[in-house]
């Protein structure tokens, strides 16, 4: 087989990924590349599930606590950055794992982007604006223009609307046929793809308690708080993620901290339920019944890891 070779472990959001690729980095003497599009911010990290330094096991771990909240960061840039550091990885004769759970900078790594049209800041502060006197205005207008790719797009999934719609009104054709043109995929490199696949019950119970766990004091209010006081804004892009919406309401007074908790395991489960969704569609994506903090699980990813190496 040609090519160096590259694990990804992907999943919904609690199948324990992390672990599985750190326990597939000690191992194999790998180095992981997050893949996760809120974790790249620092600060966010109690809501994000973030592993703690002390629990990386000295693994060199890359695109992970490195852009400002409010920095602009697209999966073009994630693209970028991450085959660089592929490259560099592979030069040092270690092992690349690509670890998260957001599809689209899994795809965008490995199958490219196409060459869309900039931003245009005067459409997208109309539709804003739109969306602001009239929720749910952006998901109905990409419904009539794009119905295709209104389908794949959560309806609360701001900066997906926007650059869909974008394009659609710029381009005058759907965002889904130019994905389709123009792609540059990764070269060099032959990819095993492991999937993380928990029963469904386990998985709401673990994702339940984890937002429980958030919200215990010191938690993601404190946090919260902490990166505002820092100056950053509250519409910040990391401030739109699950958990630190639902903080933001809290610290608002808008609601209740056991409301927010409810709120965030409901948004938690429908993410989950969508990175499955993505997942399933994930060409050569081989399945592992069970979290990645098993010891079951973990023997078995060894063993198709050693197996893909052996037939390079």
């Amino acid at each position: 087989m040609n090519g160096s070779p590259l694990i990804a472990v992907l999943g919904p959001t609690g199948s324990g990924k992390s672990d599985l690729a750190i326990a597939l980095a000690e191992r194999f003497q790998g180095e992981i590349l997050n893949c996760d599009s809120v974790q790249v911010y620092r600060h966010f990290d109690i809501g994000t599930a973030k592993t703690p330094l002390a629990e990386r096991r000295h693994i060199p771990h890359h695109l992970l606590d490195f852009v400002d909240p409010d920095e602009l960061f697209t999966a073009g840039d994630y693209a970028r950055l991450g085959r660089t550091i592929l490259t560099a990885v592979t030069a040092r004769n270690r092992l690349p794992i690509v670890c998260g759970g957001t599809g689209f900078y899994l795809r965008a790594l490995l199958d490219g982007l196409f060459e869309g049209p900039g931003r245009d800041e005067q459409l997208r502060h109309r539709l804003l604006m739109r969306e602001a006197a009239r929720p749910g205005a952006m998901h109905r207008l990409l419904r009539r223009l794009d119905p295709h790719s209104a389908t794949r797009i959560h309806s609360n999934d701001a900066t997906k609307l926007l650059r869909a719609l974008e394009v659609r009104l710029l381009t005058r054709r759907p965002i889904s046929t130019l994905f389709e043109q123009g792609r540059e995929a990764l070269h060099g490199y032959r990819t095993l793809k492991i999937g993380l696949n928990p029963p469904r019950q386990l998985l709401y119970e673990r994702l339940d308690a984890r937002c429980e766990r958030m919200f215990t004091s010191p938690g993601i209010l404190e946090e919260t708080q902490s990166i505002l006081a820092m100056g950053f804004p509250s519409n910040a892009k990391p401030f739109t993620s699950i958990g630190y919406v639902q903080a933001l309401s809290v610290l608002n007074g808008e609601s209740s901290t056991e409301h927010a908790i409810e709120e965030a395991r409901k948004q938690t489960r429908r993410y989950a339920k969508r990175q499955w969704t993505w997942f399933r569609r994930e060409t050569g994506l081989t399945w592992l019944d069970g979290c990645g903090s098993e010891d079951a699980v973990q023997q078995r990813a060894c063993e198709l890891v050693a197996d893909f190496l052996s037939r390079s």
